[in-house]
Formats: structure tokens, sequence, C-alpha cells
């Protein structure tokens, strides 16, 4: 005869599974990511600026004018010498006539006068001025063609490859050219190599010569969250913005080219933003220098070695998946010394749901010299017998 189950216990089994059925539901909701938002503009992407991940994008690799955006380079270059010590701000520049005769956005400085590096820093980045960039340019490279070719060689550097300067400007020219990759990349060296001056790409308003002019980013006045970093417009280019900003310890970077008015490239650049900080997140998982793993190391002065890595790492996870990312070391099968820090020694592998997201090299945090004669033979049979046994 069949037993009975209580009643009370059916009823508990009955809650327990509803518990469980609501619980793998709402899970696998918060998991969903809708596709990226439709975008008005010839090219966009939105990166995650502390990992490089790109979270949406389309035709990013395609070269476009990139307008007054050029002068994203233009402030990198300035501040890149002010870092290195050979020039200051407050270093007097004498406005050529070139410069005073230059057209386009102005800061509206005068020929002959002598105005300070910050100040036409800050008429470059705020108020797009086309004569302080050229000023600049000058003042630096001696002519504003030598400053374009060293634009080309930052341009290099920072991984650029789609990329050509003409002039320090973004005025129409024949071979100069960006892409929304390219442009993000150089968002993100602005960012973080020069964190003491990124503050003026937030600033609303400067007033120069008693003329006081607005930045033309709209998003300044609109979201909190948005601190920088740059306008362009041109018929060629269209309405054109770089824009950054920064959430629960989350930072993206989104760039539009060929939107078709100011209002368009701001509403385009909040989408992608609103896009990013929605569905996705910044999780820090390492330290540079951090242990990760002591390993056996063999005919070395000590038995161990400390391993770990020489930058942080972070990844981009979708919402809902930190859960299920996972974090796995790749190991060199057999390690000898002699070891100098920072030799790569094996990957730290990541992965969400089994798909790898980024691998980094697993180096030496530090140096460990061979072993005494003794110990280095020693060691050397123990490894061949065990070679045969493996």
């Amino acid at each position: 005869m069949a037993q009975r189950i209580p009643f009370q216990t059916a009823f508990l089994y009955l809650l327990l599974l509803m518990a469980l059925l609501l619980t793998s539901t709402a899970q696998a909701a918060s998991a969903l990511i809708p596709a990226p938002p439709q975008v008005s503009a010839r090219s966009y992407l939105v990166m995650d600026a502390d990992t490089g991940h790109i979270i949406a994008a389309d035709r990013e690799n395609e070269r476009f004018a990139p307008a007054s955006l050029t002068k994203m380079m233009t402030s990198y270059i300035v501040e890149y010498e002010i870092s290195k010590g050979n020039i200051s701000e407050d270093d007097l520049v004498l406005i050529s006539e070139k410069a005073w005769r230059t057209g386009g956005s102005r800061m509206f400085i005068q020929e002959g006068t002598q105005v300070k590096v910050g100040d036409l820093l800050r008429g470059v980045v705020i108020q797009s001025g086309n004569d302080a960039s050229v000023a600049l340019a000058e003042h630096i490279a001696g002519s504003e063609r030598a400053f374009a070719d060293l634009m080309n060689q930052h341009a290099r550097l920072l991984g650029m490859n789609d990329t050509h300067f003409v002039n320090a400007t973004g005025l129409p020219a024949d071979d100069h050219y960006s892409s929304a990759i390219d442009l993000a990349k150089l968002a993100k060296a602005l960012i973080t190599q020069f964190p003491e001056h990124y503050a003026i790409y937030s600033q609303k308003y400067f007033t120069y010569n008693n003329i006081r002019q607005p930045n033309r980013n709209k998003l300044l006045w609109r979201d909190n969250s948005v601190d920088g970093i740059k306008t362009g417009h041109t018929d060629e280019a269209g309405y054109c913005l770089v824009a950054s900003a920064t959430r629960d310890d989350m930072r993206l970077i989104s760039v539009v080219m060929g939107t078709d008015s100011e209002e368009a490239r701001a509403r385009e650049s909040q989408k992608l933003l609103s896009y990013g900080f929605r569905y996705y997140r910044t999780h820090q998982l390492y330290t540079a220098g951090q242990v990760l793993k002591d390993s056996k190391i063999w005919a070395g002065s000590r038995d161990q070695i400390r391993l770990g890595l020489t930058e942080d790492l972070a990844v981009t996870v979708p919402r809902g998946k930190v859960d299920q990312m996972e974090a796995n070391i790749e190991l060199d099968k057999v390690i000898k010394a002699p070891v100098e820090q920072g030799q790569e020694l094996g990957k730290v592998r990541v992965s969400i749901d089994g798909e790898t997201i980024t691998t980094v090299p697993l180096v030496a945090l530090e140096s460990v010299e061979e072993g005494g004669l003794f110990k280095r033979i020693w060691h050397a049979i123990v490894l061949f017998f065990l070679g045969l046994i493996g």
C-alpha cells in the first residue's frame, strides 16, 4: 500500500519548488541583454575605458573627417610636453599672424600678443579655438606642418592605425582623417596619462579677452556623470562628439561621428552611454603585483617563486553574469632558475560561460637566481625521472 505524504509536508515541498522556479526565472531575466540602440551616426562606439572592451559599435574602423575632434591630439601633445617638462602652463606664447588669421571657431587671441600656454590649452579644449591650436602648434614644433608630423608620430604610438593628421585644428584638408576606435584610444590616453589636466574637459565656460564662451558639449549640462571630452563640426564631418562619463566606478567612452545636428550628437551619445551603464559592469579582478600563486621553482636559490600580473586586471561583464565568470591560471609545467622579475611563466585566462573574454600573461614578481651546483645536479636528476614517469 502506497504511503501518503502529510499535507503539511506536501505544501512545504510545493513552496520550495515555487521558490526555486522564481529564483531561476529571476536569474535568467537578469542576464538578458537587449540589442544595442539604433544610433543615427555614420560611425559610433561605446567602450569601457578601463578594459578597452567595445560594448557596441558600427563602422568604428572606417576613416572619416574628424573636424575639431582633431584638437584632442593637439591638447594631448600639449599635455605630454608639459608632463615632460619641455613647456609649462605659465610659458608665454607669441601669437603669429597665421594663428590670428585662422578662421572658424576662435579664442580671439591678438597678433603680436603673448598668451600663457595654460590659457591657450583651455581655448583649444573649451572654446575649440582654431587660433589657439595653431599658436600652440607653432610654439611646440615651430610650424603647424611640423606639429602635424608630431601628431602622426603620437598617433602611431597610441595604436591609432586609421588616423592621419594634416593640421592641428581639424579644418577640412585632403588626407586628414580618423576613426571612432582611434579617437576612443586617444580619449583613453587623455584620461589615464594626464589626469592632472583632465578636469579642463568638464569646464562649461572659459573667458578670454573679456569674451565668455561655452563648451559646446551639451552633455555637460544634462548629465552630471559626463566630464568630457570634445565636440567637432564641419560640413564634411557632420556633428561629432567624443564623450566620457563615470557611474558606480565604471567609466565609459562614447564616440559619434557624422550626426546631423548639435542636438543629435548629444542625444545619440546619451543613448550609447545609457546602454553601456545599464547593461554592463566593470569588474576588478586583480591588482598589479598581487600574488596570485606561489609555485615550485627548480634549481633555484630558493624553492618557491611568487607569480602575479604587471598591470591591474579588470573585465567588462554583462549584467547578471558576474557569478558565471571564472579565472584560471595556466602555468608552465616546469619552472627552472634563473628567472628574471617580469618573465612570463604562464597565463591567466578569464571566461564567462566557457567563452574566453581575456587572457593576460602571468609573470614572476621576483627574480630567482640559480642554486648551488649540488642542488642543480640533484634537481636535474629528479626532473629526469619525473619526465620518465610523466
